[in-house]
């Protein structure tokens, strides 16, 4: 009975152990994967969703910069407000012409670009590295210096103009004159960004593909139109979407275009502001944070309604695709 009693209590122990073991084995098989997503929630909580929502609340509010903790309920009144403001909708509408003149010449060059560098060429790494350069360029000094080449009486562009008889341009103060200027610096910073995407797409491409369109004879524009452009289709659709996103929220070059308080109100008459333009001018110059919120967050609506419509044609796109695989 003496050397029993401690033989029980050791089996006991071990078995306890063993419970311990077998639950921490559990905890670390399904907890551990929450653990390392965890911090990536909690900073997002914190960085990105309490933001939004205090955003949302603040744009129902008259709100002033300088007595952020004085707030006035108005319900929808801002927004009201805004859909009878013609500077929404004149910046609106530069926002989508700024996009599409920088987003399809962007994206044209930047899929030309990755074709020609996808050849083995020598010194490609040289290439590369040159095509990523302008968006390693920090968006205030490329701006700076592409204002400065098309400054009305001394820029560059329109001396080199004027050698084929073109009269000197006010490329600031027309509409249409200033969103190619703003445009172009846009175009010249994100078309490496976007040449290199393509490039390791159709890195990623069968080579198999290209051999056998060669055999049937398709030339290299033909292997390029139906095997290369359908094969990194999911990427051309995301640098779409990236380039549109980044259309909609259009801020650094026009303002410093403006040289100055006109690049806040994007002109004299208003020809460049965007929407990241009159949100900064209600929060920052009208100090009414409230209005400066209810632009914030049309904005973020605005890129909601891009993502619903890129899935519906996206849906659209596959439905006839395997309607005509089933035909």
């Amino acid at each position: 009975m003496a050397t029993s009693l401690p033989t029980t209590r050791t089996g006991e122990r071990e078995r306890s152990r063993r419970r311990r073991r077998t639950l921490l084995h559990r905890l670390d098989l399904r907890g551990a994967p929450y653990a390392f997503i965890t911090p990536f929630f909690v900073v997002f909580a914190a960085f990105s969703f309490y933001p939004l929502v205090y955003t949302a609340w603040i744009s129902l509010h008259r709100v002033e910069l300088a007595t952020m903790n004085v707030m006035e309920w108005v319900a929808f009144d801002n927004y009201t407000a805004l859909w009878q403001d013609e500077r929404f909708w004149n910046a609106l509408l530069n926002t989508l012409t700024l996009g599409a003149l920088s987003t399809v010449p962007q994206l044209l060059i930047a899929l030309g670009l990755a074709h020609l560098l996808n050849y083995r060429l020598r010194g490609s790494t040289f290439f590369r590295v040159a095509a990523i350069t302008p968006y390693a360029t920090s968006v205030g000094a490329a701006a700076l210096v592409f204002t400065m080449l098309f400054e009305r009486d001394f820029g560059m562009i329109n001396w080199m103009l004027s050698l084929v008889g073109v009269d000197n341009i006010d490329w600031e103060n027309n509409k249409w004159a200033a969103q190619a200027a703003i445009s172009t610096i846009v175009i010249w910073r994100w078309t490496g960004y976007n040449a290199l995407l393509y490039l390791a797409a159709m890195q990623a491409v069968p080579r198999e593909r290209y051999e056998a369109a060669a055999i049937d004879g398709a030339s290299r524009w033909q292997q390029f139109i139906s095997v290369t452009v359908p094969g990194i289709r999911s990427t051309i659709v995301f640098t779409i979407v990236l380039s549109t996103i980044g259309a909609t929220q259009l801020f650094g070059e026009p303002l410093i275009f403006g040289q100055g308080p006109m690049g806040v109100t994007g002109g004299a008459d208003n020809q460049y502001q965007t929407l990241g333009l009159l949100l900064y001018e209600e929060g920052w110059k009208n100090y009414q944070m409230g209005r400066a919120a209810t632009v914030a967050w049309v904005m973020f609506l605005l890129l909601i309604l891009v993502f619903v419509v890129q899935r519906v044609v996206k849906r659209l796109a596959s439905r006839r695709a395997s309607s005509v695989r089933t035909s």
